[in-house]
């Protein structure tokens, strides 16, 4: 075990220390060299910037001169070329499916927008059937809860239909765990802790039915949180299958994560990623590690996020990250401060339901200033991701 864990942190080392190469190929006909923002000679040198630059800053481990204001690592992120983010994701989509897709989180990304949650952790219908009106997805949190598959399932139960996805943040990446959400009515997917390729392929492939995949065919309530579609026929479509990276093994593997067939975006844990590496989150060692997984995403056509809805503003992979845990509600709706009851029991009036609703979980602070620093005890508010 000893000799296998030297050799990841080897891996790990090597694959932060360098520039990582032969980024998403040219689009037919773009002349484009590959994601890199450059063709050879046009000024840029490449991927992300000047060699020699990269080659400095990533000695010193100090941010490159090009992140500008925007806080980063020592390399720069890759840009799109003409495909775009997720142009694998959208290639693979039957023109049959009927759009929009009832889906709303997925439509909204193949549209090229930026997706945001609401995180829910204990049984609150008013709750769910209120939120879903406002944010693109409801992030069920069961890696992080004492929630059952039954209190999930009756909250989706409560308002079918129309409005925003409901996605579970799954406990594990089991086949069990996996049919359990899909036929209760989940239409996203969240695997946290993926550290390879065979995580990944799980994860894909227990979501869908065949040829694509092999989830089982059998009971459930989904045909009931879904009424008046086809669900069969569709589901596959709309499925988002999201996978996070959050350890030092998963960033070192991010290029086989990514290229995973039926994986539709790969995000950031940020706060267990600066605990598992004890880089506090503006290290540039840290950027450098969500960078790398930035263009692993990009290159391999999906879609990026990170779970600290932080990164919509300020960071070098800004402009990339496309799906966030919470974050502002799209049509600009802030649930009122309150409390909730007991977990299972009716929420007490005022606490909890109708227009005074609790906040959502929030992604802790752990590495970032003002937070819990990696190495230390004191337990941040909200949930580890």
């Amino acid at each position: 075990m000893k000799t296998s864990y030297q050799a990841v942190l080897c891996t790990v080392a090597i694959s932060l220390g360098m520039v990582v190469q032969g980024a998403q190929g040219p689009a037919a006909g773009a002349g484009a060299r590959g994601q890199g923002g450059g063709q050879a000679g046009g000024g840029q040198g490449g991927r992300g910037g000047g060699a020699a630059a990269n080659a400095a800053a990533i000695a010193n481990a100090t941010p490159n001169a090009g992140n500008g204001a925007l806080i980063g690592g020592s390399i720069l992120p890759d840009k799109p070329d003409a495909r775009g983010w997720g142009w694998q994701v959208k290639g693979l989509m039957n023109p049959a499916t009927p759009r929009p897709l009832y889906n709303k989180a997925k439509e909204l990304l193949l549209q090229d927008k930026v997706i945001t949650s609401f995180t829910i952790s204990s049984y609150n219908p008013e709750q769910y059937c209120e939120i879903r009106k406002h944010f693109d997805f409801i992030w069920f949190e069961m890696q992080h809860s004492t929630m059952s598959w039954d209190e999930v399932r009756r909250m989706m139960l409560t308002c079918p239909g129309e409005g925003g996805a409901p996605m579970i943040r799954m406990p594990d990446a089991l086949e069990s765990s996996i049919q359990k959400a899909t036929d209760i009515g989940a239409v996203g997917i969240i695997v946290p802790t993926v550290d390879d390729a065979l995580e990944a392929r799980d994860a894909a492939r227990f979501s869908r039915f065949p040829p694509t995949g092999r989830r089982s065919s059998g009971g459930g309530s989904f045909g009931q949180v879904w009424p008046g579609i086809n669900y069969r026929a569709t589901i596959n479509d709309n499925m988002l299958v999201t996978v996070m990276i959050e350890t030092l093994e998963g960033v070192a593997n991010a290029e086989e994560i990514a290229a995973t067939a039926g994986i539709d975006a790969v995000i950031l844990g940020n706060n267990d990623l600066s605990s598992f590496s004890g880089w506090s989150q503006n290290d540039p060692r840290y950027q450098d590690a969500i960078i790398k997984v930035h263009n692993a995403a990009l290159k391999y056509g999906k879609f990026y996020g990170n779970a600290g809805s932080q990164y919509l503003n300020g960071y070098t992979v800004t402009a990339g990250t496309r799906m966030v845990q919470n974050g502002p509600a799209r049509d600009g709706w802030t649930p009122p401060r309150g409390g909730g009851g007991a977990r299972g029991a009716a929420p007490a009036e005022g606490r909890g339901r109708g227009a005074n609703l609790p906040e959502p979980d929030d992604e802790p602070l752990i590495g970032l200033p003002g937070g819990q620093q990696p190495g230390t005890t004191t337990a941040p508010r909200g949930r580890g991701q």
